[in-house]
């Protein structure tokens, strides 16, 4: 039921040890060999053997490639051509040959080439100006042009924003404002108005607030209580929310969520890219945020 997280899942598991200081505990040279192994012949990544490749899974593997420090383990050419051709007329970018258009494919493909420093294969101008088209009244993003507004969008379109040098594009502080209103009783955050608090949105909402420069609008010590409510005693893990089972993609977010609030136990996180910033200034990958 899992197989097709498997590749999101090692890229979660290695950033969470990364930014904790516990590389060194992963087996670099297995999870090296599920990454060659995952490589398709069209130069996109699979979340398993037997799947078909999707830029989801491909973002992933090119993370943990950058972050063990192993890109040359992998065909990156192979990659850049997958992702040049995903790329549509108007600027947006299919997840796979299947054609669904979704504006988390613009952020994993941007986002993959920037990582590969070959932005200039595809045309992120057009990119950007799609991902305009898709702001709501509210200043917020959906997954393409008339959806909903939803918090991990948003960071999808900041980050893709970000890394072309666009976020001229947002209204600043009315999208901040709809973020900063995520922030519940609880001091939890949710994805859109009406919903639970979940630990994830302490990174989508938070990452993006970042990039506006506007992460002091929330309460900050509530939030770290919530996220820290979320852990689980026992395994250490972090769940949705308190009392629930823990599983490795909240971990990351709750970890990464507790970095961008200053927490010095765990390494600085780039608010676009959630991986460690001492690794994207290793490989010299820069982006837009604003004050």
């Amino acid at each position: 039921m899992s197989e097709f997280l498997r590749m999101n899942g090692m890229y979660w598991g290695v950033a969470a040890m990364d930014l904790m200081g516990k590389l060194e505990k992963m087996e670099k040279d297995k999870i090296i060999s599920f990454l060659v192994s995952c490589q398709d012949t069209s130069g996109g990544f699979r979340p398993v053997e037997g799947h078909d490749p999707h830029l989801l899974n491909t973002l992933s593997a090119v993370q943990v490639a950058v972050m063990f420090d192993c890109l040359d383990s992998i065909d990156t050419e192979a990659v850049v051509k997958y992702v040049v051709a995903r790329q549509k007329e108007d600027g947006s970018f299919t997840g796979d040959e299947w054609g669904e258009v979704d504006n988390r494919f613009c952020f994993c493909a941007v986002a993959t080439l920037a990582l590969l420093d070959r932005l200039e294969a595809v045309d992120t101008y057009k990119t950007a100006l799609f991902v305009r088209s898709c702001i709501n009244f509210d200043g917020g993003f959906g997954s393409r042009p008339g959806a909903e507004s939803h918090a991990g969008l948003i960071y999808t379109c900041l980050g893709t924003l970000a890394i072309t040098q666009n976020l001229h594009m947002v209204d600043q502080d009315k999208l901040a404002w709809w973020l900063a209103e995520r922030q519940l009783p609880s001091g939890g955050l949710n994805g859109r108005p009406e919903k639970l608090p979940d630990v994830c949105y302490s990174w989508w909402v938070l990452a993006s607030l970042a990039i506006l420069g506007r992460i002091h609008w929330v309460d900050r010590d509530k939030l770290v209580t919530f996220i820290l409510a979320c852990q689980d005693s026992e395994t250490g893990g972090f769940a949705d929310r308190p009392g629930d089972l823990p599983d490795p993609f909240h971990t990351l977010f709750g970890v990464a969520g507790l970095s961008l609030l200053g927490d010095t136990t765990v390494k600085d996180v780039n608010p676009v890219f959630c991986m460690p910033q001492y690794v994207l200034d290793k490989v010299g990958v820069e982006h837009q945020v604003l004050e």
